[in-house]
């Protein structure tokens, strides 16, 4: 276990849509698990563990700070019923 104990999934609205050099920085942030471009209402996706909700709006702040960054959603997860990763032979990783 990692003592992150906090999860939580971040909806981040961006001023163009795609990756770039500004926003892939994102993924320096140790708080961030994973980075999806995504269809829909958002722009992507960020999987996120930290400590505490103090360590949540401190990540926040640090998004907003990126210019490209117009707006996001969070969503905490209370409760994990199932993660697990890749599973050979079922999932394939695109890149």
């Amino acid at each position: 276990m990692t003592g992150k104990r906090f999860l939580a999934f971040i909806h981040v609205n961006t001023t163009g849509w795609g990756k770039s050099e500004a926003l892939m920085r994102i993924e320096a942030l140790p708080e961030v698990e994973e980075i999806h471009s995504v269809t829909g209402d958002t722009c992507m996706i960020l999987k996120v563990r930290m400590e505490s909700t103090q360590a949540m709006e401190a990540l926040l702040a640090r998004l907003y700070a990126l210019p490209e960054v117009v707006s996001t959603k969070s969503y905490v997860a209370l409760s994990t019923y199932l993660e697990r990763p890749v599973q050979a032979g079922v999932s394939e990783s695109f890149n």
